[in-house]
């Protein structure tokens, strides 16, 4: 390393060609030395022969990854199986698979084969295995290239770092289609490996995460790239673990492939990446012609000439020029984005010092969120809550300019995904986040600050978020009668009516809506607070009912749904075989087919599309006829007080607002009939006519799960508002919304608004110390003079009592104290003197 970092101070200009070592932004750091010019180049491609994906689930929505704690997990498992299925009876000639290591690629086909996943690969297509052992993996891969000649195809299971992923090019035939199982990280516990992250730390300040997430990108990268080896070649690069769809994990990924990875190709189930696959695959048997490559792979005399390469020539020739003088900083049009957000920030602070940040993490059960708010200084009245806005950037630590970190509260809130972990498991995982955030940022953050909140205070939240933002926390001299108001507090000030909460997300649902002050606290599902700074500010208290329903999600309820028809179907069957079929799943869409394994046998079930009986089904999960202890009661026997449903409106989130409106397009105002009517006629379609919907393009932003999962979310949604909260079957107060007032609501934002509740007092301190400065002055100055008057008096007074105590002792005789008259002896002594 040394050497190398020698020899290139040593040159004046030097050009560097890489491959495929991406992300080159780490190459400057670990060599220590500043690029005049650093760029990434597409490849000259006339076609799309390269087609990437992220696989992140399974059919059955199971998510699928190699994470150390759902690597054992089956389910996982079979999902990595059924997609290698699915690619050899698609995909002609070779796949070749990589592993993250040889004890997971062992146990990983140790678990097929006792699935009888094994048997279904080698129907189509022959089996090879890399092994340590080089001569066994040199004839391994003799073996499938003869195999991959003969025209049958074969599969080639290999391990990321391993001697197949360093040098072997699987071009044209070898290599169709390449997966990636999972994130090839390296093994961490290596004293090498410690050693030289500490070096990296210490030298050029490179993160841990930082340096392991670039090096497991790289070689996954190194693997996928073995697909394409010439402008004639194509194939399928499949990256399949759902920690490949974040931006920390995406943007890593070499900006050639980038550049035909979508996001329509990047959170795919298995299912949609098959019908992917197929399209593409005709798409590519098309003759390709030379005439297609002119202008773009290969150039012609004309071309090179023209006008518009030559400018370009100049103006490249320009720019290399001015960015080799001796000094070494590089001009602010050329920097990387990470720099020109800090210069951005920095910016922004000198103009406006007075603004303050806040950051919010959502830690869900289908990924996380993060939210940077903003707000001005506190305008110092008590009665105002802070003026919060969010910021629309990306998080980066450059968002927040640098001077403000310190300053800057972070709170990293899970919510339902982390509800299901085990209380030492939530201690463990917090406590890691907590000292990893501690040592890499200066964000202002505790202990506190990183939790798993409840899904009350989630409720809590977003009753805050929406109400915030519709106003309804502004006192108002207007006749709109507040719901808290009673008879005991007739001369109250009056304040706008709030609206109500209805939330759905893919583990739990919500509502929240304000009760009278008169309602009683029944267990944890009334809560009283306050959003202001004094507990005691009755313009700013409030009493609402609020009540999460865990695994009541939609997409938990569909994992009851199907664990419940599979469990009739195998109650029911009688045969020995391994099949079971199912044909009438009401809530699938009509005609669809899709494959379940339980206890050894494989379940086929097919859709009926009927949402009226599918409504009866998904009834029977809400628990009605559970025990009541305080009644009245919703769902699954919880305390519900009665609503005004003639005067409450209310909000509809999430899968409110997805079902309603993505295919149907009833978002906005609720109406039942409508909805009732538009959700039946699109699950008695077939499913071969939705399909063709969505090749035709007609819904481009659906995908396809969104598709599968329609019929059945749109009667869970209906049974879980009417049959569940009891919402009359004519209300016409719901609103489902995405974004309101052009602002996107989300829990987050309510969290911010209390937990900075305080904030305000240091505003009304400052405010409170201007106004009485000069009054203060003053006061202080007669107060010294007052102290100064009575310790003059109290030391005349003293002096006064001492002295007349001296001349009583002087006429005190006692002859029979020898004390007394050594005392008077001296005390006479001193008076002569």
């Amino acid at each position: 390393m040394t050497i190398l970092v020698d020899e290139i101070q040593s040159i004046l200009n030097c050009i560097y060609f890489l491959g495929t070592l991406s992300p080159i932004d780490m190459y400057p750091k670990i060599l220590s030395f500043t690029p005049a010019v650093m760029e990434t180049f597409t490849m000259t491609l006339t076609r799309p022969c390269i087609l990437p994906m992220i696989v992140t689930r399974g059919n059955d929505q199971i998510a699928i990854t190699s994470k150390f704690e759902l690597r054992e997990d089956q389910s996982v498992i079979r999902n990595y199986g059924i997609l290698l299925i699915e690619m050899c009876t698609h995909v002609p000639d070779g796949i070749v698979c990589f592993f993250t290591s040889y004890i997971y690629m062992e146990h990983v086909v140790a678990t097929w084969h006792d699935l009888g996943i094994i048997g279904q690969i080698q129907k189509y297509k022959l089996l090879f295995i890399e092994t340590p052992d080089s001569v066994e993996t040199s004839l391994a891969l003799y073996n499938y290239q003869k195999a991959c000649d003969n025209g049958r195809g074969a599969v080639l299971l290999s391990v990321a770092r391993g001697k197949v992923s360093e040098g072997v090019d699987f071009d044209n035939h070898l290599g169709r289609c390449v997966i990636m199982f999972g994130i090839p990280y390296v093994y961490t516990q290596s004293r090498i490996l410690q050693a030289r992250l500490d070096y990296l730390r210490e030298n050029f300040h490179i993160r841990e995460n930082d340096f392991l997430t670039f090096d497991a990108m790289r070689h996954a990268a190194q693997c996928v790239g073995r697909v394409l080896r010439g402008k004639s070649d194509y194939g399928i690069m499949i990256f399949a673990d759902k920690r490949f769809v974040r931006s920390d994990k995406r943007q890593k990924i070499p900006k050639w492939i980038q550049e035909y990875l979508s996001d329509s190709l990047a959170n795919l189930s298995i299912e949609e990446c098959v019908q992917i696959v197929k399209k593409w695959l005709k798409d590519m048997a098309q003759p390709l012609r030379q005439e297609d490559q002119l202008g773009i792979s290969l150039l012609t005399e004309e071309h090179l000439l023209s006008n518009e390469v030559l400018k370009n020539l100049e103006q490249s020739s320009s720019n290399v020029n001015s960015t080799t003088s001796t000094t070494t900083k590089i001009p602010d049009t050329i920097r990387n984005s990470g720099d020109a957000g800090v210069y951005v920030s920095e910016k922004l602070a000198n103009e406006n010092p007075d603004l303050h940040y806040g950051i919010v993490i959502d830690c869900g059960s289908s990924g996380s969120r993060l939210y940077i708010y903003i707000w001005p200084e506190h305008s110092g009245k008590p009665n105002e809550l802070l003026q919060i806005k969010q910021l629309l950037d990306n998080f980066a630590a450059n968002t927040i300019p640098s001077v403000k970190h310190i300053d800057t509260p972070l709170y990293i809130l899970a919510t339902a995904g982390l509800r299901f972990l085990t209380p030492n498991q939530q201690k463990q995982l917090l406590e890691d986040l907590f000292n990893d955030i501690e040592r890499d940022y200066e964000f202002l953050i505790e202990k506190t600050h990183i939790q798993v909140i409840s899904g009350q205070l989630e409720g809590i939240y977003s009753w805050i978020a929406i109400n915030y933002v519709l106003g309804r926390f502004q006192n108002t001299n207007t006749e709109s009668k507040s719901v808290t108001n009673d008879n005991s507090n007739l001369n109250s000030k009056r304040r706008p009516t709030t609206v109500g909460v209805l939330d759905m997300g893919g583990a739990s649902a919500q509502i929240a809506f304000e009760v009278s002050k008169t309602t009683p606290i029944v267990g944890k599902e009334v809560a009283e607070f306050s959003l202001g700074y004094d507990e005691h500010q009755e313009a700013l208290k409030y009493k609402i009912y609020v009540t999460t329903f865990l695994g009541y999600g939609a997409n938990k309820a569909y994992e009851k749904y199907i664990d419940r028809i599979i469990s009739i179907g195998l109650n029911s069957s009688t045969s020995d075989s391994p099949y079971i079929r199912i044909d009438d799943a009401d809530c699938l869409p009509r005609g669809y087919s899709t494959n379940y394994t339980r206890n050894n046998k494989t379940i086929i079930m097919t859709g009926e599309g009927d949402f009226a009986n599918c409504t009866k089904h998904l009834v029977m999960l809400l628990n009605l006829n559970a025990t009541c202890l305080n009644k009245p009661c919703s769902l699954n026997g919880i305390y519900q007080p009665q609503i005004n449903y003639d005067s409450q409106d209310f909000y509809g989130f999430s899968e409110f607002w997805y079902t309603m409106q993505d295919i149907l397009k009833l978002g906005g105002p609720y109406t039942r009939l409508a909805f009732l009517n538009a959700s039946t006629k699109f699950c008695n379609a077939n499913w071969n006519d939705i399909r063709q919907w969505y090749d035709e393009k007609s819904h481009p932003n659906i995908n396809l799960d969104r598709l599968i999962l329609q019929c059945f979310k749109s009667a869970w949604l209906y049974a879980f508002l009417h049959d569940g909260l009891k919402f009359p079957m004519n209300y016409q107060r719901l609103r489902s919304a995405s974004l309101v007032n052009n602002n996107d609501v989300q829990w987050t934002l309510g969290a911010i608004l209390y937990r900075t509740r305080f904030f305000p007092l240091q505003a009304i301190s400052r405010t409170k110390n201007t106004m009485f400065n000069h009054e203060s002055y003053i006061n202080s100055r007669i107060f010294i003079v007052i102290c100064m008057t009575l310790t003059i008096f109290l030391l005349i007074f003293a002096a006064q009592k001492i002295r007349s105590f001296m001349y009583r002792r002087k006429y005190y005789h006692s002859s029979s104290n020898i004390f007394n008259y050594r005392y008077q002896l001296l005390t006479l002594s001193a008076v002569d003197e």
